[in-house]
């Protein structure tokens, strides 16, 4: 590649000659101006204003020209006199993370390659400081008349150079962004989401100029004298207002499709038609009768179990209760109630005799209390005989007073 530039980067101390090369090509494609009567190429000439004559490149200089038209004459050696220490160093101002330099004001990128051997071991320890520190260099150069700010990092093995807009040379955004009171819905965000996971990431090493190309097939077709066929254009659109969520769901359909229709390895999900409330209904009513019913039979079957049970059990209990109207019974009532209880455990042969002798004394236990209950009353009765007693005593003893 051939130089454009040669000078030094000031690293502190530190000078290290480098050559300046551009890291860009320009491919697009030049067209000439000609004169449509005969095909003539239009060409441009220097001419004097005052003479009218043609003026050569030896003959033309620089001058700068007032607010009122006035011209001052610059020659180069004005320009070479000028105290600028960045004529031919590159000056490194300090360094800072790479996220900090605003991408708005990159602009032309260069390569700087090392000028002469010594220079090779202050290129690579420059180099290898950026890498490790992850940082790059804020630099000022002069190029091409003007002093211009810049930016080194690290690419591969070699240090670039990216050219960078003053700051008050970025225009601030103002009445650009759109009116803040338009509002942007979740759904509406979640289609966006999934027309960019859709689409996926660019590959910037496969994409290319579309229209340079059809320019170059147009070119070679004219010149071969082949008939030139216009494609069909698209039309453009007319401003009408459109549905966001219906164009954001055709872009995902269209994006699946323009990427073979095959989103991930992922199993299709089935989809099932929606039932009305009432169907839903009907039908979590029937499951609920379902579950009532189950749950019913099984109830069912647990107090069946249960009166199996009670009616083996109940029968020695009401015996003793029903023979102890009076207290004297209760030695009769206590033989009767181990009778019931041996009859009882009769059928329970099969357990052991330890668990049976122990179900014979809890089935004891009510009968025992049923007694009680009845004693009580036996008691009060006699109590109300004693009292009818003490009356009669009563009234005795007054008659015989009264005599």
């Amino acid at each position: 590649m051939r130089s454009i530039w040669n000078g030094a980067i000031s690293f502190g101390l530190v000078s290290i000659p480098v050559k300046l090369m551009n890291a860009t090509e320009n491919h697009s494609i030049s067209f000439r101006q000609i004169h449509l009567a005969d095909g003539g190429r239009i060409r441009y000439r220097k001419v004097c204003e005052l003479d009218e004559q043609e003026v050569s490149s030896a003959e033309t200089g620089k001058a700068y020209e007032d607010a009122d038209g006035t011209v001052i004459p610059i020659t180069d050696e004005d320009l070479a006199s000028l105290p600028l220490p960045t004529a031919k160093t590159i000056e490194i101002e300090g360094f800072v993370p790479a996220s900090a330099v605003d991408t708005l004001q990159l602009d032309s990128a260069y390569y700087l390659a090392v000028n002469g051997v010594p220079a090779a071991k202050p290129y690579a320890l420059l180099r290898e400081a950026l890498r490790r520190s992850e940082k790059v260099a804020v630099a000022k150069y002069a190029l091409r008349g003007r002093e211009r700010l810049g930016m080194l990092r690290v690419i591969d093995d070699v240090i670039a150079l990216h050219g960078l807009l003053w700051p008050d040379e970025i225009r601030a955004p103002e009445g650009v962004a759109p009116d803040s009171n338009v509002k942007v819905r979740d759904a509406e965000l979640d289609l966006a989401d999934a027309l960019m996971n859709t689409l996926g990431e660019a590959d910037l090493d496969t994409l290319h100029d579309d229209y340079r190309e059809a320019v170059e097939e147009l070119v070679a077709a004219k010149a071969a004298g082949e008939p030139v066929e216009p494609e069909g254009e698209e039309e453009p659109g007319e401003g009408k207002v459109i549905d966001l969520m219906a164009a954001l769901e055709n872009s995902v359909r269209a994006a699946k499709e323009s990427h073979g229709g095959q989103e991930d390895d992922g199993e299709v999900a089935e989809v099932h038609p929606i039932s009305s409330g009432k169907a839903s209904a009907k039908r979590g009513g029937g499951t609920r009768k379902k579950a009532a019913e189950a749950s019913r039979g099984t109830d069912g079957k647990r107090a069946a179990q249960g009166k199996e049970t009670a009616a083996g059990e109940k029968p020695a209990a009401k015996k003793p209760a029903a023979k102890k109207p009076a207290a004297k019974k209760t030695a009769a009532k206590k033989t009767a109630s181990k009778e019931t209880a041996s009859k009882e455990t009769a059928p329970e042969k099969k357990a052991p005799e330890k668990s049976a002798s122990k179900k014979a004394a809890s089935r004891k236990s009510p009968a025992k209390k049923a007694p009680a209950g009845k004693r009580a009353a036996g008691k009060k009765t006699a109590s109300g005989g004693r009292g009818d007693t003490s009356g009669s005593s009563s009234r005795q003893t007054r008659k015989r007073t009264s005599a």
